[in-house]
């Protein structure tokens, strides 16, 4: 059960995951928390040190909650093959992203790459943790007789990631969610070139 304070905490948190999101982490300002929090700047600074902080912690959660609810679009799939098809499904409309403002791993990486090493860092484990985790279920799949032994994990992972997160930029700039579609049939598709 949580405390009051810790409640208080999760609700500027959760409230100010959109924001960071939509905004980035140098376009949100504190005005911009405590106007949708409605909370007064003592309230937020009796739960977070400064900005800094703050805008870590937001990002933190960000990145768990779309990790968390890729994981379990992927778990409801009953085969390897089931389960690389539903992460791919879980991106197929870019416009109406999970949290809004598209993709919090990409968003981040974006503006972290030059400003904000440790930012950048955290979403390098997310990318790495997701990598690895995409690899282990081709090679399930290829292990569970689902896929040709010619399928390379670790190629078709990082191809399948790097275009999905590419078509959601494109997607989203052009206001558009049709490529994307295209974009998952086709990686369907070759998925489908090594199934048995």
């Amino acid at each position: 059960m949580l405390t009051k304070a810790e409640k208080t905490k999760q609700f500027i948190l959760e409230t100010a995951v959109p924001l960071y999101n939509e905004k980035g982490i140098s376009g949100v300002n504190i005005d911009d928390v405590l106007a949708a929090t409605k909370l007064t700047k003592g309230c937020l600074y009796g739960h977070f040190e400064n900005k800094e902080d703050l805008s870590e912690q937001v990002i933190d959660l960000a990145l768990r909650m779309v990790s968390d609810k890729v994981r379990l679009a992927v778990s409801k799939g009953k085969s390897a093959k089931n389960k690389v098809f539903a992460f791919m499904d879980f991106y197929k409309d870019p416009i109406q992203s999970y949290i809004p403002g598209g993709c919090p791993i990409f968003n981040t990486a974006v503006e972290a790459d030059d400003n904000y090493p440790g930012m950048k860092q955290k979403v390098a484990k997310v990318f790495r943790a997701g990598q690895e985790e995409l690899v282990a279920l081709l090679q399930e799949g290829i292990d569970n007789k689902e896929f040709s032994d010619k399928l390379d994990p670790a190629v078709f992972a990082f191809k399948m990631v790097a275009a999905i997160e590419g078509g959601i930029v494109m997607c989203r700039t052009m206001d558009t969610i049709k490529p994307m579609f295209g974009l998952i049939k086709n990686l369907k598709a070759e998925l489908d070139q090594y199934s048995l």
